[in-house]
């Protein structure tokens, strides 16, 4: 495959050039209540080039290898339009010609499991989470996708890397009379299909959750000490803070730009944030994104100060900034584009009961249920939490919605704990769906928190 690409990208006449091919296999599998309502399998595959030429870049995406020429010239000359109506020609930040191939070491290969013992397994916690009279309906959904990329450039770089994931996603919906609650099933990875087997008892756990919730209280709206949860502090740090450190989305922002600058004190000095695609076994976790640049762990916000920002080769030489591995495609449809990887607050000093000693009344918020930003401000959803009083917890709530000021957030958090976990899926709909977008960190307090009730 490398040598077809290659032959194909010659041709290209262009300062730069890169080719990806990908093949992408899909297995999708559906429960709605009791029916089976999906079960597919499906393999496609396709190109994306891109072009510079005259500093216009360009990109183009197509699935026939029969139109691999006409693709270049089009390419070619949408690149010379662009250079011809802007300001400034794009550059492109200098990374080694990387010549390699990498997949993951996998615990239980997807691909070795076959499709009814897939669909047995997602029936099987489908029914544990209706096993209750209350529960009213469920949804539960098999997804397994495996990309197998092929990289190419007239720079010289060769690169091959498979991206495995797998995940079973779901809803549990409970009912008493009018009232109707919900808790949301995340179970997955990048690790392997093993991640999967033997969760009987987390779909029970939120079985439990979604029933109990109906006897819980709505919260009271008001201002309340709060303490995050490892999801809820992984979206924050994903929503309100990571998608700032996305250099594409700032660098036509003089305001944005002028607050995230490097160096800016943006948050309490006990407060760390780190986008790492490098560990191994997460979710997000990729050898090389896909420009052919080998990822990197990037420290964002070190003791409350910004230190770095994501990048893509466009972005990394107009920063005057360094390369980092983070431009990412959905698929073969897409360019590359910024995106994060296992973004992270960093554990801290004090244990999780010190949080809540320190708390003393308040909120245990936990789950992330959606949310939105707009600018610096952000709205989130939480599927439960409880009363806190005298550092222990009290009675379950429900309804629970968070807003603030992104900085005045990070300024808030004022306790770290040094538990950690990592989101099981994750997702993030920045320009393309991203289904390998991860987040966590650890529980953490945050003062004067505004929450959203009766």
């Amino acid at each position: 495959m490398f040598d077809k690409l290659k032959r194909l990208l010659a041709q290209a006449g262009a300062d730069y050039a890169d080719l990806r091919y990908e093949t992408k296999h899909e297995v999708k599998i559906a429960f709605t209540g009791k029916e089976l309502s999906q079960s597919a399998i499906s393999t496609t595959d396709g190109f994306v080039l891109r072009v510079l030429a005259d500093g216009g870049f360009s990109s183009l995406a197509f699935t026939r290898e029969a139109d691999a020429e006409s693709a270049l010239r089009i390419a070619l000359e949408n690149a010379r339009l662009i250079a011809a109506h802007q300001d400034t020609p794009v550059r492109l930040a200098s990374v080694p010609a990387v010549q390699d191939e990498y997949r993951p070491q996998l615990a239980e290969d997807p691909r070795d499991v076959n499709f009814e013992e897939k669909i047995a397994l997602t029936r099987r916690y489908n029914e544990i989470a209706l096993a209750h009279p209350a529960v009213v309906n469920t949804s539960m959904a098999y997804a397994e996708t495996i990309r197998d990329r092929y990289f190419v450039s007239t720079e010289g770089a060769q690169v091959r890397e498979e991206l495995v994931t797998v995940g079973i996603r779901g809803m549990i919906t409970s009912r008493d009379g009018g009232l109707l609650q919900n808790i949301r099933v995340n179970l997955g990875g990048s690790s392997g299909f093993a991640v999967l087997r033997n969760r009987d008892h987390d779909i029970e756990l939120k079985r439990s959750t979604c029933v109990d919730l109906l006897k819980a209280q709505p919260v009271a709206a008001g201002i309340y000490n709060v303490i995050l949860n490892n999801s809820m502090a992984g979206v924050f740090a994903h929503e309100a803070f990571g998608h700032f450190s996305e250099a594409d989305l700032i660098e036509d922002n003089p305001t944005m730009r002028q607050k995230m600058h490097i160096g800016a004190r943006l948050g309490n000095p006990i407060l760390s944030i780190t986008d790492d695609p490098t560990r191994v076994g997460p979710l997000g976790h990729y050898r090389f994104d896909d420009e052919g640049v080998p990822a990197a762990a990037v420290p964002l916000l070190r003791q409350g100060e910004l230190v770095g920002r994501l990048h893509s080769r466009r972005t990394a030489a107009a920063f005057s900034e360094t390369v980092n591995g983070h431009c990412v495609a959905e698929d073969y449809r897409y360019e590359p584009i910024i995106r994060m990887g296992t973004i992270y607050i960093e554990p801290g000093a004090d244990t999780v009961d010190d949080l809540f000693q320190r708390l003393g009344d308040g909120l245990y918020i936990l789950d992330a249920k959606g949310g939105q930003t707009s600018g610096e401000n952000f709205t989130f959803g939480a599927q439960y939490g409880y009363l806190i009083h005298g550092g222990e917890k009290a009675d379950l709530i429900r309804d629970i919605n968070l807003a603030g000021n992104l900085y005045q957030t990070m300024e808030s958090i004022t306790a770290v704990a040094n538990d950690f976990h990592l989101s099981e899926t994750g997702g993030c709909g920045k320009g393309q769906m991203n289904i390998r977008s991860c987040h966590g960190g650890p529980h953490i307090l945050v003062e004067q928190v505004i929450i959203g009730g009766i």
